[in-house]
């Protein structure tokens, strides 16, 4: 009997049939309305927090720096995954290309480690802002940011590189047919028909390292806010320092649950029926909700998105 062994490094390679819900049929025309109306929101919303963050004097603080940055992030999230699903939802051939499904994973994790480590330097910005608030101006300087920043996108490019160079040596038996959406390590790992043990080792330890770390330090940072707020006396000042960081919570909340799930689970357990939704999460939901999350709860980005629309409104009327 014949079989194909094939790899990116091997033998010649040919196409990947990314399932999405082709064994339900009758979700896909919902599915796409409602991928394609939440790609436009989060590309709308996070170019706008983006543009407010930038052009506003009253928002060039570390705080807005860093959700310039992560609304970056997730627009790179959603472009990376979602006009790929969108063209497979609207053809009968439901492919990606293995150079096309690499560039995908590996764009994929770049982002996810590099957002894990943006969102723990969002939880040092509201701690240095709340517990340390005479000395915020000295700690939380711009070059501080900003080697934060670059921190954060050379770790997540690091750790892309390592995944990538592991997944593209590992051989692909017969047919390659991955039940997801878009190309992800895991979904990699379970389609090979070779030992996975060394590339399950790395993920769950890379994964632990840029997952794990990131939110105890989150967990530490909010730790130490809780029992400062806790201390004041005034019902309405307690009340404004929550507020503060009621969003980046719910943020948090939102992008390190599924991704804990999806990626801290044993290899035996994994599910990829399961999978494929949760991942749609980090993937479209939490992108296309971060940019209300964050200005609905924020009087100051609500009042730079009004100034920044009255502008707009004097330049055409000119």
């Amino acid at each position: 009997m014949r079989t194909d062994n094939q790899s990116f490094l091997g033998n010649p390679l040919k196409d990947f049939i990314l399932l999405g819900v082709s064994s339900r049929p009758w979700l896909e025309l919902s599915l796409f309305v409602v991928f394609l109306v939440s790609y436009v929101l989060a590309m709308l919303g996070n170019i706008a927090i983006i543009l407010v963050s930038r052009l506003d004097p009253q928002l060039h603080s570390p705080m807005y720096i860093f959700l310039s940055h992560l609304s970056f992030l997730d627009l790179c999230y959603t472009t990376t995954t979602v006009p790929q699903m969108l063209i497979n939802m609207g053809s009968s051939r439901k492919t990606i290309s293995y150079g096309g499904c690499t560039v995908q994973y590996a764009i994929f994790h770049w982002l996810g480690c590099t957002e894990c480590i943006v969102l723990a330097a969002m939880a040092l910005d509201r701690y240095v802002a709340i517990c340390k608030p005479l000395r915020y101006d000295l700690i939380m300087h711009c070059p501080l940011c900003q080697r934060l920043v670059a921190v954060a996108w050379l770790s997540g490019f690091a750790n892309s590189i390592v995944q990538v160079v592991l997944t593209v040596q590992l051989p692909f038996c017969g047919r390659q047919v991955l039940n997801n959406f878009f190309c992800e390590v895991p979904a990699m790992i379970k389609l090979s028909c070779a030992d996975t043990a060394m590339n399950n080792t790395t993920l769950a330890g890379l994964v632990a390292f840029f997952v794990l770390v990131p939110l105890t330090l989150i967990l530490l940072s909010y730790g130490s806010i809780a029992r400062v707020v806790l201390r004041i006396r005034s019902s309405q000042g307690r009340h404004k320092a929550f507020g503060t960081c009621s969003s980046h919570l719910v943020v948090v909340s939102l992008f390190y649950l599924p991704a804990i799930y999806m990626y801290l689970q044993p290899p035996s357990s994994y599910s990829q029926e399961q999978g494929k939704f949760i991942s749609l999460f980090y993937s479209i939901i939490t992108p296309t909700l971060n940019p209300f999350i964050y200005t609905l709860r924020n009087k100051d980005m609500k009042g730079a998105l009004r100034r920044l629309l009255a502008r707009m409104c004097n330049l055409c009327r000119r």
